[in-house]
């Protein structure tokens, strides 16, 4: 029986990507049901969405942030009654038309409850666009994960990951209090709470692009914070990861995270930057900071 598949995807003002998103999905090999679209840009994508039969589209005049309209568009997903959700991005292109069908293929091959394609650099077929790390070492070398084969309980969500629709109902939709930055992370951890068998297919990839030079090493290949490029995004993920690391009690990233940024903004002296970072980070360590976007005043 072939299974029914939904795309939850989410999109912000990048028109000429989301029409080649689309495209990419209704040519895959394995066909997609429907496509709940959560639009929170500042232009709706109608004229776009409406180029595809299949897509479900959600105006949301509110900016959700990727968080919230990831859970919105999963949850009109799941209500669609599909078996299998793939969340994608906007900015997200799968690499080619055999991707969801490897995707299907390798989770009912392994008996997973999800699983998630290498996420690639656009131009860059060879590079990753996020790091893994093997051996203790960073590495955004596509060869290298090849080599390892399949990642068991490793991915990252939310780009091409393609999730059993039941597995929301077990762990719940993606916290929109995170808005943007670790959000991702936050489902990841509770998907390992939970029990949830995943893992990442190395013979597939999504195209998204990368975040090179936020990666910034402080005592060698082994220890890296990362510094956002913007004062937005820097709050947000400096927020969360102190917030993430209230709620689920991370020592060692608490020690990572403390230790790497004294010592990234003390080699560049730079004490602007690490004011702001203790900040925001201690602002998520108190689970305060929450608030709809225009509130931030950014």
């Amino acid at each position: 029986m072939t299974p029914r598949i939904a795309v939850a995807a989410v999109t912000f003002d990048r028109h000429r990507e989301l029409s080649t998103l689309l495209d990419a999905i209704n040519a895959q090999s394995a066909s997609v049901d429907t496509i709940c679209l959560v639009d929170s840009g500042t232009n709706p994508a109608r004229d776009v969405a409406g180029k595809h039969p299949n897509v479900d589209y959600v105006r949301s005049e509110a900016n959700l942030g990727g968080a919230g309209g990831f859970a919105l568009a999963a949850l009109k997903a799941v209500a669609s009654g599909a078996d299998w959700i793939w969340m994608m991005d906007d900015d997200a292109e799968p690499a080619d038309p055999e991707c969801l069908a490897t995707l299907l293929r390798e989770a009912e091959a392994r008996d997973l409850e999800a699983v998630v394609p290498l996420v690639v650099a656009p131009g860059q077929p060879d590079r990753l666009s996020f790091f893994f790390r093997l051996d203790g070492k960073v590495t955004h070398d596509r060869a290298e994960l090849e080599k390892v084969g399949f990642l068991l309980d490793d991915g990252h969500f939310f780009n091409g990951a393609l999730i059993r629709s039941d597995v929301f109902f077990k762990v719940g939709l993606p916290d929109m209090r995170l808005f943007i930055r670790g959000d991702e992370v936050d489902f990841t951890i509770r998907l390992r709470k939970a029990g949830i068998r995943f893992g990442t297919v190395t013979t597939t990839a999504i195209t998204h692009p990368h975040a090179f030079a936020e990666t910034k090493h402080v005592y060698g290949a082994g220890w890296h914070v990362i510094v956002p490029e913007s004062a937005f995004k820097r709050y947000y993920y400096y927020r969360n990861r102190g917030y993430l690391i209230r709620r689920y009690f991370r020592v060692k990233s608490f020690v990572a995270d403390v230790g790497g940024y004294v010592g990234y903004f003390a080699r560049r002296r730079d004490l602007p930057g690490f004011l702001d970072w203790a900040r925001s980070f201690t602002t998520g360590l108190r689970a305060k900071g929450f608030a709809p976007l225009e509130e931030q005043k950014f």
